[in-house]
């Protein structure tokens, strides 16, 4: 039988509905052999994911994915086998986890302008010690009765031209890629789709490692674009479901979107490590 790898999953210490024991359970229940977790801005879910795919038996693999910017589109970026304990890399995600709680508290003040009753407080009932993010406000509007479900609060307030919206502070795309670099990990573009080609381009120059290939939001088209790119210029390949949980399709996309275990093992040997 097939190893099944998914490198693209969140859990609820950034945005994700599951927690990692949870996501585990449901990993394993899929078939899903291997499995990349990817918190936003944040690796404090990772000790405990480890700890429960160990006992699940599911191989997990260390991981991010940080927010940065370029020409002033919000550029995602996956780091794979990064060193989740270096201090200097945890020096950096604690600056922006505080950054993350300003946002929140802007978000706050706006939906308080809009006559919303909500506080600080109540998101961080929701958001626990996770990187607080949009969701934890959702879920914290539905706790207060303000809207019905978790869409209506990003139908109505949270959405990226929303009321309610406010930007996040990004690194540079080649400050994350050198921060990914110098905690052991390998930087990869996160569901470029239709990515300008000019942009992909700079992040190529900037010595990205790789490229997120299969994604949800990628075409058959898109994924064999993106595997020929990754082929000219000599780049790893990942991809995944980008599970986060919490709806349907999430559920569906979760062991349906998985990619080969070669591309797992040519990430393992450009870092010398073993292979399956």
């Amino acid at each position: 039988m097939p190893i099944k790898v998914d490198l693209h999953t969140h859990t609820n210490f950034s945005d994700g509905h599951n927690s990692p024991e949870d996501l585990i359970k449901l990993a394993k229940s899929k078939g899903i052999n291997i499995l990349g977790i990817v918190d936003h801005d944040t690796v404090d879910g990772l000790e405990e994911a480890i700890h429960y795919g160990q006992k699940y038996g599911v191989e997990v693999i260390p991981g991010i994915e940080i927010s940065t910017d370029i020409d002033n589109k919000e550029v995602h970026l996956l780091g794979y086998f990064v060193d989740y304990k270096s201090k200097e890399f945890l020096k950096y995600l604690t600056f922006f986890k505080k950054e993350r709680e300003f946002r929140i508290k802007r978000i706050i003040t706006k939906l308080n302008s809009l006559g919303v009753d909500i506080s600080f407080s109540d998101v961080k009932k929701i958001s626990g010690n996770s990187a607080m993010a949009r969701p934890h406000v959702a879920f914290a509007l539905m706790e207060k009765g303000v809207v019905s479900d978790f869409y209506a609060a990003f139908r109505k307030y949270l959405h990226d031209n929303g009321p309610a919206y406010e930007r996040k502070i990004h690194f540079s795309p080649s400050a994350a890629i050198k921060l990914i670099k110098d905690a052991g990990g390998l930087s990869f573009v996160a569901h470029p789709n239709n990515m300008d080609e000019n942009i992909l381009k700079a992040l190529i120059d900037s010595g990205i490692d790789g490229i997120e290939v299969i994604h949800p939001s990628h075409s058959k088209y898109r994924i064999k674009f993106h595997r020929g790119i990754a082929d000219q210029f000599g780049l790893l390949k990942s991809g995944g479901s980008d599970f986060h949980g919490g709806k349907m399709e999430d559920e569906k996309n979760l062991g349906k979107y998985t990619i080969p275990l070669h591309f797992l093992n040519d990430m393992k040997k450009s870092l010398g490590r073993d292979v399956a």
